[in-house]
């Protein structure tokens, strides 16, 4: 049975009202979870560092699990460079305990990726006592959680459970005021202290939370009985009260927590990657999808705002928690390709993201002094820049390339003409482009145009000339604005194309390189074995090695090779997460297993454990639960095992197993509106069509290389075929 705290009828106090379902009843977990189990991630004890205790988060909400705080999608506090997620107190701060001179129990703590829940379980010889703490993935203003209590043996004395709670309805950021309750909820309602610009709007909050009592008990005529204690948010009172009385009646109904469960069940069936390898890259896989799913809309929900990805997840971001919850390139480069292939609906709501703070970065761009638009290095709710020091939001103008590759990408996996012609995407990309036709400059000595005083990616290196990364990008800008505006049926400024055509892309020709920029150091490396550790000049994180993918430039496989290999060596060790992903994608390329095998392991070093929570850098400091590493990681595997690349005529594929995986399973691809499946072992590929999403999906194929066969790829049908590249394409039939 469950119980839930009500109002009596007369409304003096609470009653209890059951119901017979609830976390307990859906899955119980054993203490000796299966050791090789990929997707549930147990321990005995919480990590001594709550910084690596797990998240629980949905498209709204965010929080880790006993924690004091909890964050709003979108709502932050403080001006300008100060701004930062705002500070709501959490009602589901609270941990279960056993009482004083109870038998000696077992402990058990576990992050169950399957059903989006965060269990806590104390068994001894004659009951089991479980939390179950979750965001709800159906109802995206709801934090919940239960307890729950059930007999193990036969006897009739009363279990007694603690409740152990932290709650003060307080915070830094907002002006908080308790409100009359609502159907046994108490109500805290408030509004933001200080707005990011002078003259907008203090955000609202309105929070309802059910009181949490300090005892349990299961009474002696019970067997098993679970307690459910909801928390809504909401940006009005009737909103609050409107998503509480939607997951009351669920409860009601016993199903609250099944919609949780059944909606994350969904979800993996509907897409997923896993690999037959070792346990450690399975769990880090697993893991990285799971904790960039749960920061996403349930697809098929309608009307989901995005208020952008921070590095950190939207369980981070307080004043004192690195980057504040701000959006940077992290979000287009490293997420979005992502989620792109497994959910296309949250990857439009992330480039309306864009779309909605286009006028910030038009005010940026013309606060530089330059045309078009310049997108913030660091945005919260307006698109202005709001980075705390200048340097980086004035020179790390590559943030454009990276807002634009997403809707190029985006453009290309759904042919959506919507979001270009009415919905502001063309404003985006044409804005771009104005924006590098006014901040080049011409060189009449090399007849060529500059790009000056611009740091890359790697931040080691500021106020350089040319960065190479960047106006690779700068080409690929100019030239998808072009292509695009011919698709829209309008004219194309002369200039575009022009810019694409001369900007110095640096290259030294006699060692064959790509430097990062004008003037990077190189010294040529001798011919010893081993080589050096150094060659050049220290770097901070991938950068050049990003040409070729994710950023779209043809390189000779010699010139790839060389790339990586001089970048490698002098990439620091102390750099961001991501970085070493980029360089196993590289060696995929290349077709060296082995070599990828080394930087694909290397590349999911900062995932902790036991809940797989990724630390920014590999000392641990820096940004946590960094989403930016995890999308990093993922694509290694969902583009570089595959070789999945997004072109104007189709998904391209060149499959490669590093060294320790003998298998790759990819479910649940979305292009053009249908949904495919690939998998492949060293032998043979198999692809299956699973189905038509939109009913204007066009019927596809896969064209296999060199020999250029032609399989058609019909809904519900495998294909199955040697191990061979090729491209998925529109039908030609």
């Amino acid at each position: 049975m469950s119980s839930l705290f009500l109002p009596r009828e007369d409304g003096s106090g609470p009653r209890e009202r059951e119901t017979f379902c609830g976390p307990l009843g859906l899955r119980q977990l054993s203490m000796d979870n299966s050791e090789d189990d990929p997707t549930i991630f147990s321990t005995h004890c919480l990590p001594s560092d709550p910084r690596f205790w797990a998240t629980v988060t949905n498209s709204y909400l965010g929080t880790r699990v006993y924690h004091d705080v909890i964050h709003v999608n979108g709502v932050y506090n403080g001006a300008g460079g100060n701004t930062h997620r705002a500070i709501l107190p959490s009602p589901i701060n609270v941990q279960l305990k056993a009482p004083a001179g109870t038998e000696p129990l077992a402990e058990n703590f576990a992050l169950d990726t399957n059903t989006g829940s965060f269990l806590h379980t104390l068994e001894g010889p004659s009951f089991r006592a479980s939390q179950c703490i979750y965001a709800h993935r159906v109802l995206p203003h709801v934090l919940a959680f239960s307890v729950s209590i059930a007999r193990l043996t036969t006897g009739n004395k009363p279990i007694t459970v603690l409740l152990q709670a932290s709650f003060s309805p307080e915070s830094p950021d907002l002006d908080l005021h308790v409100g009359p309750d609502f159907q046994g909820a108490r109500y805290l309602h408030g509004h933001t202290l200080t707005p990011e610009q002078p003259g907008e709007p203090q955000q609202e909050v309105h929070m309802l939370w059910m009181p949490v009592p300090p005892v349990l008990t299961l009474a002696e005529d019970e067997q098993d009985r679970t307690w459910d204690f909801l928390t809504v948010v909401g940006g009005s009172q009737a909103e609050a009260q409107g998503c509480f009385a939607e997951a009351l009646q669920l409860q009601t109904r016993g199903s609250l927590y099944t919609v949780h469960a059944d909606a994350w069940a969904q979800l993996w069936a509907d897409c997923g990657l896993d690999v037959a390898g070792p346990l450690a890259l399975r769990q880090a896989l697993r893991g990285s999808l799971y904790y960039l799913l749960s920061e996403l809309p349930q697809p098929g929900t309608q009307g989901s705002i995005s208020h952008g990805l921070s590095p950190g997840g939207l369980s981070n971001g307080s004043q004192e928690e690195s980057y504040w919850g701000h959006i940077f390139w992290d979000q287009d480069l490293w997420m979005f390709p992502n989620i792109l292939m497994f959910n296309p609906e949250a990857a439009r709501a992330i480039l309306e993201y864009r779309v909605r703070t286009l006028g910030g970065a038009l005010k940026n761009a013309q606060n530089l002094g330059y045309q078009g638009a310049k997108f913030a290095w660091e945005s919260a709710s307006t698109g202005l820049e709001v980075c705390p020091e200048d340097i980086y939001g004035i020179q790390e103008v590559h943030v454009n390339g990276a807002v634009v590759l997403a809707f190029q990408l985006y453009y290309r996996c759904t042919q959506d003409l919507q979001l270009f012609q009415e919905a502001g995407g063309w404003d985006v990309v044409s804005a771009v482009a104005e924006f590098w036709c006014s901040r080049v400059e011409w060189s009449p000595q090399e007849k060529m145009y500059h790009l000056k005083g611009v740091m890359p990616p790697d931040e080691y290196h500021s106020g350089v000339n040319n960065s190479v990364y960047t106006n690779v990008l700068v080409q690929n800008s100019l030239r998808f604005a072009a292509a695009l505006a011919k698709d829209l049926g309008l004219s194309v400024p002369n200039q575009w194309l022009e810019v694409a055509d001369k900007i110095k892309v640096p290259f030294d020709s006699e060692q064959n390189f790509h430097p990062e920029f004008d003037g990077y150091e190189r010294e040529p490396i001798p011919i010893l074995l081993p080589p050096p550790p150094k060659s050049g000049e220290e770097v901070k994180q991938a950068d050049v090695v990003l040409l070729g993918y994710p950023v779209p430039f043809p390189l000779t496989p010699d010139i790839r090779r060389k790339n990586l290999e001089i970048y490698e060596a002098v990439t620091s060790p102390q750099g961001p997460a991501m970085t070493w992903s980029m360089f196993a994608v590289g060696w995929m390329e290349l077709r060296d297993p082995s070599r990828a095998q080394v930087l694909l392991s290397k590349s999911f070093i900062n995932a902790t454990e036991p809940f797989k929570v990724w630390t920014e850098n590999a000392d641990g400091s820096g940004a946590v639960n960094f989403l930016t590493g995890m999308g990093g990681f993922l694509q290694a595997a969902l583009f570089g095992c595959t070789g999945f690349r997004i072109t104007e005529a189709g998904v391209t594929f060149d499959p490669l197993c590093p060294d320790l995986i003998s298998r790759v399973s990819v479910s649940g691809i979305s292009y053009l509106g249908n949904k495919f499946n690939f998998t492949f072992s060293k032998d043979t590929v198999t692809l299956e069509v699973t189905v038509r999403a939109e009913p204007w999906a066009p019927l596809l194929e896969a064209e296999l290389w060199p020999s250029l066969t032609r399989l058609p790829l019909p809904p519900g049908h495998k294909v199955c075929f040697p191990h061979s590249a090729g491209r998925i394409q529109k039908s030609s039939s």
